[in-house]
């Protein structure tokens, strides 16, 4: 019982509670998760999660919130550095989500479903706002430079997102040959570069 004690006081059991989740999400999936067996691999009660996530879908829904915080990290720092050419923006943007996407799969795919639920909290939706905020931010500052066609920012932006997007499943779910997944992300860099120029 000392051992349980200890280890619940020791550091921030929340954060301990996500990335045992997120390891587990990684490894079986979703269906496996449990707030009990989360407690039981922590080595505390099997009441300490509650007091901080109600039940499974509180645990699922701060996953994937955390989730999209960490991908508007990658994007942001994506940008650090580069120069205000599109290429070069859009090249760093592509890498960084499409590499988000590999070292995260299960908790990617999380995240958009949880995005798609009618019952999605506001902080999560405004979270999946920020990191789109971002790609949008890229191809505006393209339109004021002359670098991008201009027109409804969305409309612009859609292709970008889709593309982007669609690459990235492809990669994670195994489903490109290993020869065109080297260069792909050239050509996808390329492609999405051809569809917004003037």
């Amino acid at each position: 019982m000392h051992t349980r004690t200890r280890s619940y006081h020791h550091g921030d059991l929340r954060a301990a509670l996500l990335a045992r989740a997120e390891e587990t999400l990684r490894e079986k999936g979703p269906g496996a998760l449990s707030l009990r067996e989360l407690a039981r691999d922590l080595g505390v009660s099997h009441a300490a999660p509650s007091r901080h996530f109600k039940d499974k879908q509180a645990l699922l829904d701060a996953l994937a919130l955390n989730g999209f915080e960490r991908l508007t990290a990658v994007l942001g720092a994506s940008q650090d550095g580069v120069p205000d050419k599109i290429a070069e923006q859009v090249d760093a943007v592509v890498r960084a989500y499409v590499g988000f996407a590999r070292d995260n799969a299960a908790l990617l795919d999380l995240m958009y479903s949880i995005k798609h639920d009618p019952s999605a909290s506001d902080a999560l939706l405004e979270a999946t706002q920020r990191w789109s905020d971002l790609v949008l931010k890229i191809v505006a500052e393209g339109q004021a430079r002359g670098e991008v066609r201009p027109g409804s920012l969305e409309q612009v932006a859609l292709p970008v997102f889709a593309t982007l997007h669609g690459y990235a499943d492809l990669a994670v779910s195994g489903m490109l040959p290993q020869e065109m997944d080297e260069r792909g992300l050239d050509d996808v860099v390329a492609f999405i570069l051809r569809g917004v120029r003037p």
